[in-house]
């Protein structure tokens, strides 16, 4: 008699949905070439928007839009003769390349990776679990540097003080991708989004300028509430989901994890105390140029703080800060030793976005098409009647915009790339009903950001999964999204209900930055 063979559990709905999403999202091209492709499917839709008759009034000055065909003579002139204008011009291009060479310096140093080691390793043990989140949030700032490094040391500071390892993958996986759009501290993001934001709203009023401590306030505030929340998750659900921890197949174990737990060298110390330094002083200088009425950092017409170099400027202090700091470790550890070293630095940080620039590149040819053949202002105004006509008030409305959100980072991973596609459509739709392209950009990082860390889609997600598998060499995909799919749910509630609370406050999302447009 043959013995039956039992058939594996049939997986959840929800799994077998994240199963969909997956395959679907493996189906698409780089995000490059997607945006190629729209760029040519803009091309056409001009031409058939213009032959059909679709048109719409526009809401300030009552002239009709109607829509600009590029498939003609004087379309393919446009294009070529401002392909190279459409690539240079584009905002997000020169801030991030900007910001990124003080950041890639301070990263090429080892100034990040000493700082974050020092608040993780001195932390103490009742608050471990809070400073791994936290430090997850503040590494966005760097880049990839919180995947790269954080990540693996939260697995292996969680083992050697006697927790699971994925436990702390999880937590710092939730601060760093979870929470990539809330710090304390501005990043290559900010630049990035704003800039994108700016192309977008200045299709409704040209001369719109979105600065890139625009969401500051609203982000700063996120950092907490998601690191007490990241930490209440942890603790509450997945510490006693995942129970004791039994190295298998030889896998690290509790010894081997202290062993490998080592603190700061004296070299790395000495860095951190001349960086210490050189920021203070930086942080004086422009106290000295930002506190005083008549400081030399003040809008010189006014004396106020709006407008001023110091909010207009944000990228270059990003850049002058880093690189003040990172310069001043680089001596004090000895990995600075000359100026080739910082050349050298500097260089390396760029040569990462080679990715990016191509992207970036036909982006950029994107909205330039959007904007010439005016259906994204048609779209706008068609969408807004829409909204107006549906009755929902700010709170549903924007509830609905960070659900959208959330739900297309299932299939798109990178921010940026699917911000370059949503913002020409729904700034300049949300602008027509009232709302400021500062407050609609905060309103998408949170969704974009709450579902990071169960998308398949996200870069980085294979890297985790590959981490994860050095403890537990059964897991998969399923094993990443059952750990961080809590994480993702509390993270979208406590976000939401902090939106929420702005808007009923009336705050600004950050320096200048109201919810409303200012009535003409």
């Amino acid at each position: 008699m043959k013995e039956r063979r039992e058939r594996p559990p049939r997986p959840s709905l929800f799994l077998r949905f994240l199963g969909v999403v997956e395959r679907l999202g493996n189906l698409l091209p780089h995000p490059a070439t997607l945006f190629a492709l729209f760029s040519v499917a803009i091309v056409v839709l001009s031409a058939v928007a213009a032959a059909t008759g679709v048109a719409a009034t526009h809401p300030g000055t009552g002239e009709p839009i109607r829509p600009v065909s590029l498939l003609t003579i004087e379309g393919l002139h446009r294009i070529l003769g401002k392909m190279v204008y459409n690539f240079t011009s584009f905002a997000p291009l020169g801030t991030v390349l900007v910001a990124m060479l003080g950041i890639g310096l301070a990263e090429s140093t080892g100034l990040i990776r000493a700082a974050l080691k020092l608040m993780v390793t001195s932390a103490p043990r009742r608050l471990l679990t809070f400073l791994v989140v936290f430090s997850g949030v503040l590494s966005n700032m760097a880049s990839e540097i919180g995947y790269v490094l954080l990540v693996p040391l939260a697995a292996t500071i969680f083992l050697s003080v006697g927790r699971h390892p994925l436990a702390g993958v999880a937590a710092a996986f939730a601060g760093v991708s979870g929470g990539y759009s809330a710090n304390l501290l501005l990043g290559t993001i900010d630049p990035l989004l704003a800039g994108i934001s700016q192309e977008a709203a200045r299709i409704i009023v040209p001369t719109y300028e979105v600065n890139p401590a625009c969401n500051y306030y609203f982000m700063a505030a996120s950092t907490f509430l998601i690191a007490f929340a990241g930490t209440w998750v942890t603790e509450r659900w997945i510490v006693p989901r995942l129970g004791e921890y039994e190295p298998q197949d030889g896998g690290p174990s509790e010894r081997d994890a202290a062993c490998g737990m080592e603190g700061l060298s004296a070299a790395e110390k000495r860095g951190l105390r001349w960086a210490l330094v050189a920021g203070l002083v930086f942080t004086g200088i422009v106290l000295w140029g930002a506190i005083p009425s008549g400081g030399f950092l003040r809008n010189p017409e006014t004396a106020g703080l709006l407008d001023s170099p110091l909010l207009t400027s944000v990228v270059a202090f990003i850049l002058l800060g880093a690189l003040a700091t990172a310069i001043a470790y680089g001596i004090g550890a000895g990995t600075i030793r000359n100026d080739n070293d910082v050349a050298k630095g500097m260089g390396k940080a760029i040569e990462t976005l080679g990715t990016y620039i191509v992207l970036v590149f036909f982006a950029a040819q994107f909205v330039a098409y959007f904007n010439w053949s005016n259906l994204g202002l048609i779209l706008a105004v068609k969408g807004a009647d829409t909204l107006r006509a549906s009755g929902l008030g700010d709170v549903p409305l924007m509830l609905a915009f960070v659900l959208l959100s959330a739900s297309i980072n299932l299939a798109i991973g990178s921010a940026s790339a699917k911000w370059a596609l949503m913002a020409p459509i729904f700034i300049p739709m949300f602008m027509l009903i009232g709302y400021t392209p500062e407050f609609v950009q905060a309103a998408y990082r949170i969704g974009d950001s709450s579902t990071n860390i169960i998308s398949p889609m996200m870069s980085y997600f294979a890297l985790i999964v590959a981490l994860v598998q050095r403890y537990v060499p059964k897991a998969g995909i399923g094993t990443m999204i059952s750990l961080m799919l809590p994480y993702t749910l509390v993270f979208l509630a406590v976000w939401a209900l902090l939106l929420v609370a702005w808007i009923l406050l009336g705050l600004p999302v950050g320096p200048g930055a109201g919810m409303y447009m200012p009535q003409a």
